[in-house]
């Protein structure tokens, strides 16, 4: 039962994470076929991770209230039908209503299936079980330039997004049937039946009008009333947030878990990391296509070791972590994924992937194996079970977040230029992210057992 679980949690996760890394080589292709230049490539992917981080705190919240399952079906349903509309989009608006859709289901996805595996596994178990969701998930993530290439190149972008029903069908098989302990299903809800309805509005104002002003900044212009206004707004949806949190007596985002040293460490270090895994790896594509001239498919088949690497070790050091604690793995695993990137700093005319770009993803992909499963696993090991639907949907906001306003911020590193020196000069910003999620791992992170039983009181 407990293989099944993983592999529910597994394909439910990897969609989500495979549709928000797959589609970036097909945006070319998708700006010429249906129109709008680099517009329309901009909001096909800034809609779905604004719906994306703008919902997925609530959808956390509705996965403790309402169970897992139940939520990670609406998920899939929801998921899968947005598939559907954006493979028939018959112009640049209905894609990107749809992508918006997409994210919202991606939103109910994530949470529920990682809840699933906290509440279904323990101990040393627990850590290789979310290893392997880890390495499996992450693959999705990286690999999804080289889906997306190849399918570009010899097919049709549209099926970018009508391969999403493979993976949600064979979800649903396993589902089907699964007789799963109440603890684990949570189909009788573990919290009180409400849904925190102000902080959820908050939540998706206060993120999705600044992560609308940083992205729209570059283009615009923080003089603008497009920017300035969205952005008021969204500053003082997220204090408004923060002080409805600390007063309603059904938190969708308790604050006071944050005062669990693993758990609030754990997500500092988790910002920083996580912004430069999408700053990083969105350049090295971008680099690759734009500059070094590659195509598509190529720029896709460039991130196969580190699809490869990430798939052999997460599962491995996710149980290493288990056993001896995360504090090790979490400070030297960024730091090593930085070097990664200062290696390839060496990128120079005249160009040589071999040399210049390979060896230093390698390195990154170590680095980040080593990373992501303990990460995950200290974060969500120090919370208590009750809360583990909200706890991973935290997490995932945070990273999101992170990454949305690292490459929202992309035009202003490269000084509106993609070039050798300024490829050159976002690698090394990449590689300060990591080292920085390495320093607050080391200093914060604790290897004794913070497992609470009992969700810390509101203050």
């Amino acid at each position: 039962m407990q293989r099944r679980v993983l592999w529910v949690a597994i394909l439910a996760s990897f969609v989500a994470f495979l549709d928000g890394a797959i589609v970036n080589v097909a945006l070319p292709a998708i700006s010429r076929d249906l129109g709008g230049g680099i517009t329309t490539a901009q909001w096909v992917v800034d809609a779905y991770l604004l719906a994306l981080g703008s919902l997925i705190l609530i959808a956390g919240s509705l996965s403790d209230t309402f169970g897992r399952v139940r939520i990670l079906l609406a998920g899939l349903l929801v998921f899968g039908v947005a598939s559907l509309a954006c493979t028939v989009a018959p112009d640049a608006t209905f894609l990107i209503a749809a992508r918006a859709v997409q994210g919202a289901g991606a939103a109910l996805l994530v949470p529920s299936s990682l809840a699933l595996i906290t509440s279904t596994f323990s101990g040393p178990a627990q850590g290789k079980a979310i290893g392997t969701w880890t390495a499996w998930t992450g693959t999705a993530f990286l690999a999804g330039p080289l889906v997306g290439g190849l399918l570009v190149e010899f097919a049709s972008w549209r099926l970018v997004f009508a391969i999403n029903v493979l993976p949600i069908a064979a979800t649903m098989i396993l589902l089907k049937g699964l007789d799963l302990p109440r603890k684990s299903s949570d189909l009788v809800a573990a919290r009180p039946s409400r849904v925190d309805v102000p902080g959820a509005v908050l939540a998706a104002v206060g993120l999705a009008g600044t992560v609308f002003a940083l992205i729209e900044q570059d283009r615009l212009g923080w003089g603008s009333p497009a920017v300035f206004i969205p952005f008021a707004v969204g500053v003082a949806a997220l204090a408004a947030f923060l002080w409805w949190e600390q007063r309603t007596p059904a938190p969708m985002m308790p604050l006071g878990l944050f005062r669990i040293r693993n758990f609030g460490i754990g997500n500092l270090a988790t910002t920083f990391v996580y912004a430069g895994v999408s700053l990083g790896q969105l350049l090295v594509v971008l680099f690759l296509q734009e500059v070094a001239g590659f195509t598509a498919a190529q720029a896709g088949l460039a991130s196969l070791p580190v699809s490869i690497i990430s798939l052999l070790l997460a599962g491995v050091f996710g149980t290493l972590a288990g056993k001896y604690g995360p504090r090790l793995f979490m400070a030297a695993g960024p730091m090593l994924a930085g070097v990664g990137y200062l290696l390839m700093t060496t990128t120079a005319e005249p160009f040589n992937f071999w040399l210049q770009i390979l060896p230093g993803q390698i390195v990154f992909a170590v680095g980040l194996s080593i990373t992501v499963a303990p990460l995950t696993a200290a974060i969500l090991g120090s919370v208590p079970q009750e809360q583990s639907g909200i706890g991973s949907a935290i997490n995932n906001a945070v990273s999101r977040v992170a990454g949305l306003i690292a490459v929202a911020l992309v035009g202003v590193m490269l000084g509106g230029v993609l070039d050798f020196d300024s490829f050159r000069r976002v690698m090394v910003i990449t590689a300060l992210l990591f080292v920085a999620g390495g320093v607050i791992s080391a200093m914060g992170i604790t290897n004794k057992p913070s497992i609470r039983t009992k969700a810390p009181p509101v203050p």
